[in-house]
């Protein structure tokens, strides 16, 4: 890794052994220096998009992601997902068995749950960030994290998917950029208890935010 790049690097304490420290990039990283980080590897990045909790079937999941990726060669391209390992980062194990290097952007708010970002992440990005990702609250923009991969991202892939995801790849879309979805369910007994957990009613769909919008693109 490129030490220039670091950036607010600090001790903390789910992230003392030094090979955990080794592949974050930075702290409290601005979109624009995640954007210069991942630039610098001289690849061209493709992002995972999808659930950040589990899928109804996982297996189906990692199966579509080993097909997608088998159209690209790890020498001209890396694999950039959300950094933890619930979701869409169960892919990060199957990216690096292909050969591919790994990146990850994740909201800073993750540092607290650093026990939850993947072990297969070569190069991790803390975007400082009050959200986890998505519109900011009350407004239109995107937040920082939000923010850093679009900006990264040359080229979307998202299997399902919460508001984030759908809000990150209509983004891509309006740059023009190239985004493919893939429907699927997120975990049911997850979503039960979520919603058991907010107080609200049980689901009648676990489809996801992003299917409402881009479910008949196909």
């Amino acid at each position: 890794m490129d030490k220039s790049f670091v950036h607010g690097l600090k001790p903390n304490r789910l992230l003392r052994d030094e090979e955990a420290k080794r592949r974050v990039v930075g702290f409290s990283m601005k979109p624009e220096e995640a954007f210069l980080f991942i630039k610098s590897l001289r690849k061209k990045v493709v992002s995972l998009f999808g659930y950040s909790s589990g899928y109804e079937d996982s297996e189906a999941m990692l199966a579509l992601v080993k097909q997608e990726l088998s159209a690209y060669s790890p020498e001209t391209h890396l694999i950039n997902i959300g950094a933890t390992v619930g979701g869409i980062g169960a892919a990060y194990p199957l990216a690096k068995s292909m050969g591919f290097v790994t990146t990850g952007i994740v909201s800073s708010l993750a540092v607290q749950y650093a026990d939850q970002i993947s072990n297969e992440v070569d190069h991790i990005c803390f975007i400082t960030d009050q959200v986890w990702g998505g519109k900011i609250p009350g407004g239109t923009a995107l937040s920082p994290t939000s923010q850093a991969m679009v900006a990264c991202t040359d080229i979307f892939i998202g299997i399902g998917g919460g508001e984030i995801t759908r809000d990150e790849m209509l983004a891509g879309r309006a740059l023009g950029k190239p985004v493919e979805f893939h429907p699927a369910e997120m975990n049911h007994e997850w979503a039960h208890q979520k919603a058991l957990k907010n107080g609200q009613p049980p689901p009648t769909s676990f489809w996801g935010a992003t299917h409402e919008v881009f479910g008949d693109q196909r």
